[in-house]
């Protein structure tokens, strides 16, 4: 999937709909994308808590190190078998839910893509399957699984986040590694669970998902 999400709903609605136990002071971005900042919930001795933390885990590769350069950001667990995710996809205290509402892709030719999100049809406010962690280079951060995406999303990217309905929750923030793995590499969700808000707003905009108004076709009598 693309590295741009997007939350449209209150922080109200979040803390309600997650049952969170611990407020706190946070703000719901109108968009996040790697290195900025994103909503987790994260549940410890039984209480959840909203924190505002961004959204990628340090990155470094041997060319950035022989060079010198600071680490990059990788927000998206691909691959589970990465190095990188040794020692956190396999303990749950390093699970989080992440409130989504659309995810997004960009569309059309190069120099003039525009914002496709996608959002779960009966569902007004999900949970992305994340992982969050207090890191060295950037303290705490979080990153989402991601699975294969359907027919749907397809034809703009093959990869899309790992939703979690509301039953799944505590088995993913007590799962153990084989549930994690259940989770990534399950069936894609249907097509038809999915709707799909196909925009004139530029890729790089940073305008979020909105109804968008119809063009009209004919003048008025």
């Amino acid at each position: 999937m693309s590295r741009l999400f997007a939350v449209t709903r209150t922080i109200d609605e979040i803390v309600s709909h997650f049952g969170v136990d611990v407020p706190a002071s946070v703000e719901v971005p109108t968009e996040t994308v790697e290195g900025t900042y994103g909503l987790v919930v994260i549940e410890k001795d039984g209480l959840r808590t909203l924190k505002w933390i961004p959204w990628g885990f340090p990155r470094h590769t041997r060319e950035m190190r022989a060079e010198g350069e600071p680490p990059g950001r990788i927000g998206l667990v691909a691959d589970l078998t990465n190095p990188l995710w040794s020692g956190t996809v396999v303990d749950p205290k390093y699970r989080c839910l992440i409130p989504i509402t659309h995810f997004a892709n960009p569309e059309g030719p190069r120099g003039e893509k525009k914002r496709t999100w996608f959002s779960l049809r009966r569902e007004p406010l999900a949970a992305w399957a994340g992982f969050c962690r207090n890191t060295q280079e950037f303290g705490p951060v979080f990153a989402g699984m991601t699975t294969t995406a359907p027919e749907i999303v397809r034809p703009l990217n093959d990869r899309m986040p790992v939703l979690l309905r509301k039953a799944e929750w505590d088995l993913w923030l007590h799962g153990g590694i084989e549930d994690v793995i259940a989770f990534q590499f399950r069936e894609p969700i249907a097509s038809e669970e999915l709707d799909v808000l196909h925009t004139r707003d530029l890729w790089r905009s940073g305008m979020p998902p909105r109804p968008q108004p119809r063009r009209q076709t004919s003048l008025p009598l």
